[in-house]
């Protein structure tokens, strides 16, 4: 990786040669889409066959010690009590007036091991909030170990097949992990995904990346699985309505807000932003993320105004997309409490009214538990 302002996956050269549409990504620069088919195609493999995404952007981090897991449960929302060695969590790390620093997965190897998996351009900010954190353990060391680990996510309904021709484990539960080894070498494989497809995703050391990869591309010929960028990583995690922070949540976007409390130990004494968080859920006074489907012609897009049929606004875009599944527009927007499922409402995009309607996510069905 590069030690340059904008950083590169350990697969840049993979990415290169296969007509990758580079971007700038949370200061990484990562494939958008490949050539041959772009985003559409990329996401009806996923949905439908198999795609494999590069996420080595995404940050890793490690909690260790004595007293690991408790201290992380002092400071993040979830309850790490809920799950056991072996399995993984959707957790977010809260400001103290309850706005999301960041939203991750922790992967619980015991109870002196966490593995943190944030988003790329928030890695550093959550692992520096756990170091300083006034009640954290003497023993508990927190490690910034974002650049010495890829992340590969294979996704879609035929991964199993790929995954057994490579020789990687199959069949453990959703939100578990297995720690395997492939040709030697260690993978974590984790059942985890942002795509709403059944799905794995494999973390390895970055020198082990090119050769995963090479093989994971091999074993998907057969299946006519895809590369894929993070164009149809946006599509696919949008169809399912899941939260990106930045737009469903935000240091201004509270999990209350973005309808993620099932993320939350409320029953927990303690956690970052817990006052704040429950003073707002027993309010009941502030907008709630919910799901627009076009109806007419268009596509919202994050920051349209959302409008009634007076023309009062009831909300704003979070995430809009085309969807190539149901092949017209979706969006998640932040909704005024008196928004209804069903309610006709219109998108204000660019001067054009674009109409739509108020429906809960996920938009499409995904086999993501299966």
């Amino acid at each position: 990786m590069s030690d340059s302002a904008t950083k590169t996956s350990p697969l840049h050269e993979r990415h290169v040669a296969l007509g990758a549409k580079m971007a700038d990504f949370g200061g990484w620069s990562m494939p958008i889409e490949y050539q041959g088919g772009g985003v559409v195609a990329e996401h009806t493999a996923v949905r439908e066959r198999v795609g494999l995404f590069d996420v080595s952007h995404l940050g890793n981090a490690s909690v260790s010690g004595p007293g690991a897991k408790d201290f992380l449960n002092r400071c993040l929302t979830n309850d790490l009590d809920r799950i056991q060695p072996g399995q993984a969590q959707y957790t977010t790390c809260c400001a103290e007036d309850g706005g999301v620093v960041d939203d991750m997965i922790a992967y619980l190897r015991s109870e002196e091991e966490v593995l943190l998996i944030p988003n790329a351009a928030n890695t550093a900010t959550v692992v520096r909030l756990l170091q300083e954190a006034p009640d954290r353990p003497e023993e508990v060391v927190v490690e910034d170990q974002h650049e010495d680990y890829a992340i590969l996510a294979l996704q879609g309904p035929r991964v199993d097949e790929v995954m057994e021709a490579v020789g990687l484990p199959t069949g453990h539960g959703y939100m578990s992990f297995v720690e395997a080894r492939r040709d030697g070498v260690p993978v974590t494989v984790c059942r985890t995904g942002y795509t709403g497809e059944r799905g794995y995703e494999l973390v390895c050391a970055v020198a082990d990346a090119p050769a995963l990869w090479d093989a994971l591309m091999a074993a998907m010929g057969p299946v006519d699985g895809l590369a894929c960028g993070l164009g149809a990583r946006d599509t696919l995690r949008t169809e399912m309505g899941y939260a990106l922070h930045g737009n469903e949540l935000s240091p201004q976007i509270t999990p209350v807000m973005a309808r993620t409390g099932w993320a939350v130990g409320w029953g927990k004494p303690a956690f970052w932003g817990r006052e704040r968080l429950v003073a707002q859920k027993e309010a009941k006074e502030s907008r709630l993320s919910g799901g627009l489907v076009v109806t007419g012609r268009g596509i919202p897009r994050a920051g349209c105004r959302v409008l009634d049929q007076d023309g009062r606004e009831v909300g704003t875009v979070t995430s809009g997309t085309f969807s190539p599944t149901r092949r017209q527009g979706v969006a998640l927007a932040l909704l005024d409490r008196g928004v209804q499922q069903g309610d006709a409402l219109v998108v204000d995009v660019r001067g054009r009214e674009v109409p739509v309607e108020v429906a809960k996510p996920p938009f499409v069905s995904g086999g993501a538990a299966g």
